[in-house]
């Protein structure tokens, strides 16, 4: 047995402990079970061999719980049956043993063997599915309290997160799917926390700013329609998940478009206005008077316009670029709206409401269809 410890030791430097180490005790045992239950399965073809096997299927999950692969379990039990095996040979040369003797020990040890590398195989399978099934009721949970309101401690999702076997990053984004896909992508991260439920779907991202995350969100959103919600720490998933879900219905309405990567932050006219959606209407009336009494196509380009001139600063260059026009055109159009207005064209005192109204109207107003273009 001390050489059978020896060669393991030397060899496999997973198992290369001090011998009075409660690891090296621990070897010394297992070898010395096994070279006793090979010897009790000697003397009938038909040898109970169920304790090898119970041990050997501990020792395979016992390397699955500790992070480590079947190698060096396999190669430890390889050096001790070629340990074995040189001690027949010398044996049976010292012993005049019959060529049957040893043909039957090294049958016997080979059978053994191939056993004891089934059981540690099952066993290390087994542990693995329990851990697995561990990991993502830790990661389920996690992803509940991450979007929990009230809020869960910063402190208490770390811990989770370490059980979840999940990096706590400083900021996490959510996803709101439109629907829940029959077969959800496989370009999801591992580091993605998903709810593909079948009523409101929701991904949980962490730095969803962070680099790289624009290409892993496009992809996504290539297949599964959604919206990011806004950028919060780790414990304030549950107002980016708000506002996600309130951009996915107007996606649904067609308010927002179905293509890119469509994010909250850069909406916010258009949740603003959403948010108060008949009081913006009621100021159109007030604010959008001119416009309105145009013909239905010429009300929409101007609107358009005029929409993408304040954005711009007034600038009808860039107004021209954004539109894909002739600058000309945009200077145009801004006389023609300033003639429509007269001494009441946008001011300082007007700007902002007239930018909500003209927004409201190009995207929740049936004769608006900026959101479709």
């Amino acid at each position: 047995m001390d050489e059978v410890v020896g060669e393991i030791r030397k060899h496999v430097p997973e198992y290369a402990q001090p011998p009075d180490s409660d690891y090296g005790r621990r070897l010394r045992r297992n070898i010395s079970a096994t070279v006793g239950q090979f010897v009790d399965s000697l003397g009938g073809t038909a040898a109970d061999i169920g304790l090898l096997t119970v041990t050997y299927r501990r020792l395979g999950a016992h390397e699955a719980r500790n992070g480590r692969s079947l190698d060096s379990l396999q190669a430890a039990m390889r050096l001790g049956s070629q340990v074995a095996c040189r001690r027949f040979i010398r044996q049976a040369y010292r012993l005049d043993w019959t060529s049957e003797t040893l043909s039957l020990l090294t049958d016997s040890l080979f059978l053994l063997l191939e056993k004891a590398v089934k059981a540690a195989a099952e066993g290390y399978a087994a542990a693995q599915g329990e851990m697995a099934t561990e990991r993502e009721r830790h990661r389920n949970r996690l992803r509940d309290l991450l979007v929990a309101d009230p809020p869960t401690s910063r402190e208490a999702l770390v811990t989770l997160a370490r059980a979840a076997d999940w990096e706590p990053p400083h900021t996490i984004g959510v996803v709101a799917l439109l629907s829940s896909p029959v077969t959800p992508s496989r370009v999801t991260s591992p580091a993605i926390l998903a709810d593909w439920g079948e009523s409101e779907p929701y991904l949980v991202v962490p730095d969803p700013d962070g680099p790289g995350q624009d290409r892993l969100l496009s992809a996504l959103f290539r297949r599964h329609p959604g919206v990011m919600g806004p950028t919060v720490p780790l414990n304030q998933g549950a107002v980016s998940l708000h506002w996600a879900r309130k951009a996915a219905r107007l996606m649904q309405r067609g308010v927002l478009p179905r293509r890119g990567v469509v994010r909250c932050v850069e909406n916010l006219s258009v949740l603003a206005a959403s948010q108060c959606e008949d009081l913006v209407h009621a100021a159109s009336v007030r604010h959008l008077r001119p416009l309105l009494e145009l013909p239905a196509r010429r009300r929409e380009t101007l609107a358009s316009t005029l929409l993408t001139y304040l954005r711009c600063g007034e600038n009808a260059i860039t107004t021209a670029e954004q539109m894909h026009v002739h600058p000309q055109t945009i200077r145009y159009r801004v006389r023609t709206i300033q003639k429509l207005y007269g001494d009441e064209f946008v001011g300082p005192d007007n700007r902002l409401d007239m930018m909500l109204t003209l927004n409201a109207f190009l995207h929740f107003s049936e004769d608006g269809s900026a959101a479709s273009r």
